[in-house]
């Protein structure tokens, strides 16, 4: 449990509208990998599948940050086009709605590949 509470103190650092964003992504990744290991890695809410990372999420002043390893945003480059990246990365900004759906079918397809990894 010390784990969650590290990612809980993670998500309360942050005004109540970023806390919910947050939240929603973290409930995301729970549904779709319920035997995922949640925990704090790089100063970032992490997520290992299988002992293998899944991905991490992380806010900043202006975006929330999204990491799915290279080869989550490697087989999603068109739709996360729109979005400041860099290797293994994307920016959601703020000032946006977050693209919830998205990160669903991202994570969705990292649980898979994890699987295959095996």
């Amino acid at each position: 449990m010390e784990s969650l509470a590290s990612v809980d103190v993670y998500i309360a650092q942050f005004p109540e509208v970023i806390q919910h964003q947050l939240k929603q992504i973290r409930e995301l990744i729970k549904k779709l990998a319920p035997d995922a290991v949640e925990s704090i890695s790089y100063g970032m809410p992490a997520y290992k599948l299988h002992k293998k990372p899944l991905v991490y999420f992380a806010a900043f002043k202006n975006h929330i940050g999204f990491y799915a390893t290279p080869s989550g945003h490697t087989a999603f480059a068109d739709e996360l086009a729109a979005y400041k990246q860099g290797k293994g990365s994307v920016q959601f900004p703020l000032n946006q709605p977050i693209p919830y759906a998205l990160i669903e079918k991202i994570v969705a397809f990292r649980v898979e590949e994890n699987k295959t990894i095996l």
